[in-house]
């Protein structure tokens, strides 16, 4: 029994380690950009040594990968549980709203994912695990989409539910551009709601 006490305390100590590197890299990441971060920065920020770093993580790399796992799996979870709320009929502003608040609530992480996508961009194995998680996002999407298609007609222009979930996520890119170079997260989000809310209806808000 006393292994196995040693045992768990060890164990969640680790836990508690790793979990304060992934959020000391988040901060690090996110103010100085991937690629001009060390490892003794991260450690640093963290209030770790070398030595707890390569415990969890073999290089800066793979804890990059992993911090971006967290945090995208994090957003295609909240942006499930935002457009589960309904029930069968989606009420397309309402449900807008709440995606888009979960998905335009931290500057931060959209500098982190922008590092993540100039890095995949040079490196196809990264590159498939942010279409992973770009295909989470749109599936996520798109079957709520599908779930209400017997009760309310999506526009014509976009196709089935999955042609809709491509346009949703083509337009949080665009937007999520403008607001890395302005900072403005409110007017972000304004026109992120307007764009698809014009997107999944007639215009007028009411489904087409």
């Amino acid at each position: 029994m006393a292994v196995e006490g040693t045992t768990g305390r060890v164990t969640r100590r680790r836990v508690r380690t790793r979990a304060r590197l992934l959020d000391a890299a988040f901060a690090v990441f996110a103010a100085k950009g991937f690629g001009r971060v060390s490892i003794e920065e991260v450690c640093e920020a963290a209030g770790y040594s070398r030595g707890a770093f390569y415990s969890n993580f073999a290089s800066l790399d793979e804890l990059f990968f992993a911090l971006y796992r967290q945090r995208a799996d994090l957003i295609a979870e909240q942006v499930a549980g935002a457009l589960a709320v309904d029930g069968a009929d989606l009420d397309v502003p309402a449900s807008v709203d709440r995606v888009t608040e979960v998905l335009l609530l931290d500057v931060d992480w959209l500098l982190v994912k922008t590092d993540f996508l100039v890095h995949a961009a040079r490196d196809p194995a990264v590159a498939r695990s942010l279409l992973e998680h770009r295909e989470r996002l749109r599936r996520a999407i798109a079957d709520r989409l599908a779930r209400a298609a017997g009760h309310q007609e999506l526009p014509a222009v976009l196709g089935d539910a999955d042609g809709a979930a491509h346009a949703v996520v083509a337009a949080y890119d665009g937007v999520t551009v403008q607001l890395l170079l302005d900072k403005d997260v409110e007017r972000a989000r304004t026109w992120l709601k307007q764009l698809l809310t014009a997107l999944l209806t007639d215009g007028s808000g009411t489904p087409g």
